[in-house]
């Protein structure tokens, strides 16, 4: 059946509901809508037709399979289920979902769920979409039998869920400076002002990580009172290292970073790359370049108790 996904002309779209999952398990098949995503939700459901409720999911890392769709030559689909290598596959993650609600009570069944490309399409009658669209307005689970209706045979559930559940933040990502962990740490993009260039050789500012040591200071609040300090000790580190991105490149230093530990009454800083603190001449330049910002720069430095993490990469110029 060919129902929405066309990978020549790309003629169909799916609104995508953030960190939404399915999970597909023996007997059960899950749709994981986080509550934080119900505005999102309501849009889709107010903006669909009164037979189908169609919507795309996220890749989901729990799942220790997902289904994938190819298009053979002769325009025909393929489904096939890409698997963990060496794992058990017990959940399959899948790509979207559709509801259609036009199931007549003539076909036998009571719903009928089955995979179409890489996604899951459920056939209900208009009661239970009636049903279904209501649970999803009022932000309550709902669980969608399926099977034929004269039968005793096991039914597979369909379970619309609402869950606490929010994307990890930086997973897998570790510090430059010692390989400590930054799973969890959330982290801002910046985008530098100035271009430092030595050697046809640059080097970036790209992210800072905000590790607060306090549960009394708000993040937001943090990011609003630290970002003229952030830019200058940004500007400060690149404007140090510049002279000698030649050789921190040949010697592997292609990711550094510089931590910078602030508190009420304390302003220490560490650089580091691959786990290891840079070797002592370059630390002699930096702090070259941040004690004045520290001691003597046009912007406040934080007093909160936390940890800025700035990410540098070098690179070759274009």
């Amino acid at each position: 059946m060919n129902l929405l996904t066309d990978l020549r002309n790309y003629q169909y779209s799916l609104p995508v509901v953030e960190n939404l999952r399915v999970h597909m398990e023996m007997g059960n098949s899950f749709i994981d809508i986080p509550k934080s995503r119900f505005n999102e939700m309501l849009k889709v459901v107010n903006s669909s037709n009164e037979h189908v409720i169609s919507f795309g999911a996220c890749f989901s890392t729990e799942a220790d399979s997902h289904l994938v769709c190819l298009q053979n030559e002769d325009g025909s689909y393929q489904t096939q289920a890409n698997s963990i290598p060496g794992k058990t596959r017990r959940v399959t993650g899948a790509s979207f979902v559709v509801f259609n609600g036009a199931l007549k009570a003539s076909s036998g069944f009571i719903a009928k769920s089955s995979i179409v490309e890489d996604g899951l399409m459920v056939q209900i009658p208009p009661e239970t979409m009636e049903g279904l669209r209501q649970a999803l307005r009022d932000q309550t689970d709902f669980q969608i039998p399926c099977g034929k209706a004269d039968s005793e045979e096991t039914r597979e559930n369909v379970n619309v869920r609402w869950v606490d559940w929010t994307t990890p933040v930086n997973t897998g990502v570790t510090s430059p400076v010692d390989g400590k962990s930054l799973e969890g740490v959330y982290s801002v993009k910046i985008q530098q002002d100035s271009e430092f260039e030595m050697d046809s050789r640059t080097i970036r500012c790209t992210e800072v990580f905000y590790l607060l040591k306090s549960s009394d200071v708000s993040l937001s609040a943090v990011l609003t009172s630290s970002a003229q300090f952030q830019r200058e000790i940004a500007t400060a580190s690149c404007a140090a290292l510049c002279p000698h991105l030649s050789v921190l490149m040949a010697n592997g230093f292609n990711s550094l970073a510089l931590r910078v530990s602030t508190d009420s009454d304390m302003v220490e800083y560490q650089a580091g790359s691959g786990g290891r603190l840079l070797p002592q001449k370059y630390m002699n330049d930096l702090d070259g370049a941040l004690i004045p910002v520290i001691h003597g720069g046009s912007s406040c430095v934080p007093h909160q108790a936390m940890d800025m993490e700035f990410f540098f990469y070098i690179s070759l110029s274009i």
